[in-house]
């Protein structure tokens, strides 16, 4: 599974003009299942995303996680950071998982963390959306879990 995250003081995500989810300080994480992914690797990106040492302690280090500041996950799917733009101008996703498969590991995601912290918000898998966001820092982390 591939993420962006991004250490954010505050974001929301919004479908047609409503505000479908949104955090206060927190991290905002743009995911993308790729097609050898599993539910396995789903529990361990939350794994990840929960202990991910990003926010300032009391002097200035990044050592203090999501769990420990009591900030918010914003889980959003984005099948775009698959993209391989090796082969032209025009990107191709082929790299990301099928809608179906897809769906179903950014819903197991969502429910693995909603299980383990108590402040999970989400966009709409498949949905045109808008993401607004304070990047903090600016602070931004790809990972990917295999």
């Amino acid at each position: 599974m591939i993420a962006l995250i991004q250490r954010a003081a505050r974001a929301h995500v919004e479908v047609d003009g409503r505000s479908v989810g949104e955090i206060g300080r927190g991290l905002v994480v743009l995911v993308c299942a790729e097609p050898s992914d599993t539910p396995p690797l789903a529990a361990r990106l939350v794994d990840k995303l929960l202990k991910l040492r990003i926010f300032s302690d009391d002097n200035g280090r990044m050592n203090r996680s999501v769990q420990d500041v009591a900030g918010g996950l914003l889980i959003v799917s984005q099948f775009t950071l698959a993209a391989d733009t090796a082969g032209g101008n025009r990107p191709s996703f082929t790299g990301a998982a099928p809608a179906e498969q897809g769906r179903a590991l950014y819903d197991e995601l969502l429910r693995l963390a909603r299980e383990r912290h108590p402040l999970v918000a989400a966009g709409v898998f498949g949905a045109d959306m808008q993401l607004h966001l304070v990047n903090d820092g600016p602070v931004t982390i790809p990972m990917r879990v295999a």
